[in-house]
């Protein structure tokens, strides 16, 4: 028989001590080279944004500006690793200009609907200036034309699952073109080359929004919610598109209560809710759902809500 020292006995000790202690995977990999591939895997869970198409205050543009604003914000969150926009959640809350006509209030009225349905935040906004400004040398058959287009656009972003506002801020996407343009004066060929200044202009100003959403979503919660249990089987609004992955860990939590303050009325926010058990993810379904086994606790009930461990 192979007879070990004892340096080697006690190190093989200390491992099998330290193997039988290790904690519940709560998806907190070491970054080390060694694990470079398993930490790329764990990113994070998405929040859900309920998208609200923008609208166009301004005499200019007309509905083609908010349209251009509402995509070009939605085509460069979706490569962002920290949200899903929902495309159906429009359909709880209508359009930005709904919302701003309601002063907010629809926000509020709406949030637990909106929290059910598994939505994190709220992005809405409106485009408040849009105009194109010429200035030509008028001599010549050939002259220079110098175009600059102001926009100013407004975006606003709601928390769900605190109930208030988190952000709200107006950004310019001025852009200046020098051209040169034979003088024909076709109004119709003007007309359209304005149009699509102000597009880009558009663009320019939705495209500084997006790190600062980006930065603040990544300091909020990831909520989801119990859909329907089934025998021993729970099943989760949220699953692989929104970033959950098999064997996490996810504690239930009880519904929080909306606090008021006693004095205005006003309400302050909502309080966490209590933790009455944790699940453990072990299958998907459908385009976005997760499949749990009950992990500790108990008396999980549907429309319970979920958070990663």
């Amino acid at each position: 028989m192979l007879q070990l020292s004892w340096p080697i006995s006690l190190f093989l000790v200390v491992l099998m001590f330290i193997q039988s202690c290790a904690p519940i995977n709560r998806r907190r990999p070491i970054n080390q080279a060694g694990n470079l591939n398993r930490v790329s895997q764990f990113s994070p869970i998405k929040k859900k944004i309920a998208l609200l198409t923008f609208y166009n205050e301004s005499p200019m543009g007309g509905e083609d500006l908010a349209i251009v604003g509402t995509e070009e914000f939605r085509r460069e969150v979706s490569k962002s690793r920290e949200f899903l926009i929902d495309t159906e959640a429009e359909s709880i809350f209508g359009n930005s200009k709904e919302v701003y006509a309601g002063g907010g209030v629809k926000l509020v009225q709406l949030a637990r609907k909106a929290k059910m349905s598994g939505v994190n935040i709220v992005v809405f906004g409106r485009i408040k200036e849009a105009r194109v400004r010429q200035k030509s040398d008028e001599i010549g058959f050939v002259r220079k034309v110098k175009s600059l287009a102001e926009t100013y656009v407004e975006i606003k972003a709601y928390d769900v699952l605190a109930n208030k506002e988190l952000f709200t801020e107006t950004v310019d996407g001025n852009i200046s073109d020098d051209n040169l343009k034979f003088y024909q004066g076709e109004t119709e060929d003007n007309l359209a080359y304005r149009q699509e200044l102000l597009r880009y202009s558009v663009k320019v100003a939705v495209r500084k929004f997006v790190p600062k959403i980006i930065k603040l979503g990544s300091r909020l919660d990831w909520m989801g919610r119990v859909a329907k249990i089934i025998g021993t089987k729970i099943y989760l609004n949220a699953g692989r598109s929104s970033g959950i992955n098999l064997g996490d860990i996810m504690k239930v939590i009880t519904e929080g209560q909306e606090v008021y303050d006693p004095e205005s009325g006003a309400m302050i926010g909502t309080s966490q809710g209590e933790v009455k058990g944790t699940l453990e993810v072990v299958d998907y379904f459908g385009e976005d759902g997760a499949i749990c086994i009950l992990h500790s606790g108990g008396s999980v009930t549907e429309g319970d809500f979920v958070q990663l461990y």
